[in-house]
This record gives C-alpha cells, sequence and structure tokens, in this order.
C-alpha cells in the first residue's frame, strides 16, 4: 500500500464502522450516504488486502485484521483532531470536541449527572465519552491522548498534573436498622468497637479489603464484590457492613434507609483530584473542561 496517494477519510469511514459496528449507522454518524460508507470500505479492503469487516447478526463484526488495525487507526485520527484544533480559540456554544474521561463506574454516577447539566448549557454540541483503564495504561493513554481527564482519587498514577476537586473520607455503610447503627457510641467510633461487624470488600476499590488487613480483620471479609453497584441491595437486606468513600455513599443511596458510621480509620481522608498530561496544559479546550470540572465540585 502507497501511503503517498492515501484518503485519510477511509480512516474516519473505517473508525466509524468499527465503533458503531454498522454501515448505516455510520453513514449517519459521518453524515453520508450508505453508498459512500460502501464504496469508501471497499477502497479500503483492496488496499489493505482484507474484507475487515463481515455481516453479523444487526449489522457487521470486524475480521482479525480489523480488530488489530481498530486502535491505531483511532489513535491516529485523535492527534490529528488534536493537532488542527490546537492553535485554535475553543468556543464552548458551539464546539463539537469529543472529550473522553476516566472513571470508575460509580464515579460516573458520582461526576456525570452535574458535568452533563453543566455542558448541556455551555457546550451543547460538545461530546463526553467515558472509559475506565487499569491504572498502569491510564498514563500512557493520558500521554498520548486517548484520554483527557482522569477523575478520582488515583495513587497509582505517577507524572501527571493534578488539581484537588474535593476532599472525601472513609466511611462505614451499613442498613438504617442494623443493631450497630442503633446502639449509641462516640463519633468517630473507636476501632475495637468495630472488630464485631461482618464487610464486604469490593475488588475495584483496594481501600476496602487494604484497610480491614491493616487491621487485622480480613477475617471479617463475609462477600467480595466486583464494583460498587450492588452494595445497596445486598446491605440493606443483611447485616453486612462496607468500607467506602462518604460521597460516594451519600450520592448513591437514600439516607433514610442506610446508616453513614464514622471510624477512626488509617488513612480515612484523602483527596479527589482530576487528572491531566502536561502535553494538555495549552490546549484551549482541554483547559476550559479542567475549569469546568474544578467549578462544579470544588464549590460542592
Amino acid at each position: 500500500m502507497n501511503i503517498k496517494n492515501f484518503d485519510l477519510n477511509l480512516l474516519r469511514v473505517f473508525d466509524a464502522v468499527y465503533t458503531v459496528g454498522s454501515v448505516s449507522q455510520a453513514a449517519i454518524a459521518l453524515n453520508l450516504t450508505q453508498p459512500a460508507v460502501s464504496q469508501g470500505l471497499t477502497r479500503l479492503r483492496n488496499l489493505v488486502g482484507d474484507p475487515l469487516f463481515i455481516r453479523a447478526a444487526g449489522g457487521v463484526a470486524p475480521t482479525p485484521r480489523a480488530q488489530r488495525m481498530a486502535l491505531s487507526i483511532h489513535d491516529a485520527l485523535r492527534v490529528l483532531e488534536n493537532a488542527a484544533t490546537d492553535s485554535a480559540p475553543f468556543d464552548p456554544p458551539q464546539s463539537d470536541r469529543r472529550f473522553r474521561l476516566h472513571m470508575t463506574d460509580i464515579g460516573e454516577g458520582q461526576f456525570l449527572p452535574r458535568l452533563i447539566q453543566a455542558m448541556r448549557q455551555r457546550a451543547p454540541r460538545a461530546r463526553i465519552e467515558t472509559m475506565r483503564l487499569p491504572v498502569p495504561e491510564l498514563g500512557v493513554a493520558l500521554d498520548h491522548g486517548r484520554v483527557d481527564l482522569a477523575f478520582g482519587f488515583l495513587p497509582g498514577l505517577q507524572g501527571m498534573r493534578s488539581a484537588v476537586m474535593f476532599q472525601d473520607r472513609y466511611i462505614i455503610l451499613m442498613r438504617h436498622s442494623h443493631p450497630f447503627a442503633l446502639t449509641a457510641r462516640p463519633s468517630p467510633v473507636p476501632l475495637d468497637d468495630i472488630r464485631a461487624l461482618e464487610f464486604i470488600a469490593v475488588r475495584t476499590h483496594a481501600y476496602t479489603h487494604t484497610a480491614l488487613e491493616a487491621l487485622h480483620m480480613a477475617d471479617r471479609i463475609r462477600l467480595t464484590t466486583e464494583h460498587f453497584m450492588a452494595l445497596p441491595v445486598v446491605i440493606e437486606t443483611s447485616d453486612l457492613a462496607v468500607i467506602i468513600p462518604r460521597n460516594i455513599a451519600r450520592s448513591f443511596v437514600p439516607p433514610e434507609r442506610y446508616a453513614i458510621v464514622e471510624a477512626d480509620f488509617p488513612l480515612r481522608e484523602f483527596d479527589v483530584p482530576i487528572h491531566w498530561s502536561h502535553r494538555q496544559d495549552g490546549d484551549p479546550a482541554h483547559r476550559w473542561l479542567r475549569s469546568l470540572a474544578l467549578e462544579l465540585y470544588q464549590d460542592a
């Protein structure tokens, strides 16, 4: 394949079809006709010598060759997009910029409602895409522009810029009628008092387990879950408790059905920042998004 005569629009066609898994839906996303997208795919297939996509239920599925190409093409288009807009002024009401944000599942529930509301008012054409990457991959993704901002407490993330949105602390969450919650105790509760409790640990949030290990209470774990989202139902129907950030607890459980118990955990207070790469410092759109996030959450 001679790259000198290559039409970069074919990469946009490939990326759209790969993303939505449908030629017709890709045409809508690209504001093209379906025949134009099909012709683009045919040209690209001839260039790379591979079918790239085959018919599947509800659309098309990528071939192994297409799967290997997809991430590189997506990243290349992102680099070109950043290069084209880097020196241009950022006009929020007119911008259709796509911002990619690293958030956990529970972080989406905590941050997205307020962020989307503000974006709809100030930058209604802009787009938000959330994702979650392992911390070892996140720094590279931030440096390469595959992720714009990472939200949350990420102690393993090194070499990034950061700004604190708010401070949080770990508490114990349990059902409102739990016998422990109904007994009068000082606040914060002494650690010796919580040794009779039985706990849930969450794999995606290490402190729920490491705090109990540090207190020699790992044997009090009765359930380990993958995510936070199952916790409200489990806690409400059992005498299990969980160590969880206070702001997360307050954001996803009705206060009348759950009790928050303050306990004197080691290192229980922590900062919740946003993180970004120094390479994005001069990007006007990126500066705007960082300022918006700090405005929304520092006030809270």
